[in-house]
């Protein structure tokens, strides 16, 4: 893997519609050169294709003479203090987001360039764990907690507690209006009561055997056959 191809792979399949290449992308051209300038100053020079998790890790804490994060020693008296009120001898070192993200970028440049994944120097577990080791060193450091956010469960309903029923079901039910009903049709002197038009209407027989229907109201008796 030589330098003129680790120069166009920045531009390969990551440019944008306007040819220029994305913010991404040129960081990790950038990063990938770095990386190459490292082991070509490297004593003895490195070759890349014999560059290896231990190398990775060399690389990684030669950054850290270039970093802009406060790490406090275990015996600094701002130790574990988010934000230390005065400054102290403590030295500046790569956060562990930026090497994360580095680590990112070169493991995919690696193989953009003719690398095979299994022999991929970054993806390695080694260089796992030593991430892993600074991102807790630091937040104990810099009193800062990285924990996993737990997904909230639903709450469930308490056992042996039946669930109000709706308001819809506690209205008056079908039967009890019809029950109610029925109790206004009352029998006075051995015949039923009705209701027509808001008047009390009893029925009865005139001379001729015929069945009337007798109003309370003062508007007399009409015939039984002219309501049908």
């Amino acid at each position: 893997m030589s330098s003129a191809n680790s120069d166009s792979s920045g531009n390969s399949g990551a440019a944008n519609g306007t040819g220029k290449p994305s913010r991404y992308e040129s960081q990790k051209r950038r990063d990938w050169n770095t990386f190459r300038q490292y082991l070509r100053n490297h004593r003895p020079p490195l070759e890349l294709s014999r560059c290896s998790g231990a190398h990775v890790l060399e690389f990684l804490r030669y950054l850290d003479q270039f970093g802009k994060t406060k790490v406090h020693a275990a015996g600094c008296p701002f130790f574990g203090h988010p934000q230390p009120p005065a400054p102290c001898p403590c030295p500046l070192k790569q956060a562990w987001g930026s090497l994360d993200a580095l680590v990112g970028r070169l493991r995919a440049a690696f193989e953009e360039n003719g690398g095979q994944p299994e022999a991929n120097p970054f993806a390695v577990r080694a260089v796992r764990l030593y991430l892993r080791e600074v991102r807790d060193s630091q937040a104990k450091a810099r009193g800062i907690a990285y924990e996993k956010k737990k997904r909230k469960r639903p709450p469930q309903p308490q056992q042996g507690h039946s669930p109000q029923p709706p308001l819809a079901m506690l209205a008056t039910p079908p039967a009890v209006a019809y029950a109610r009903q029925a109790a206004d049709l009352n029998l006075v002197n051995g015949a039923y009561t009705h209701h027509i038009h808001g008047h009390l209407m009893m029925p009865a027989t005139d001379a001729g055997g015929d069945v009337v229907v007798a109003d309370a109201h003062p508007g007399g008796m009409i015939p039984l056959s002219v309501l049908n």
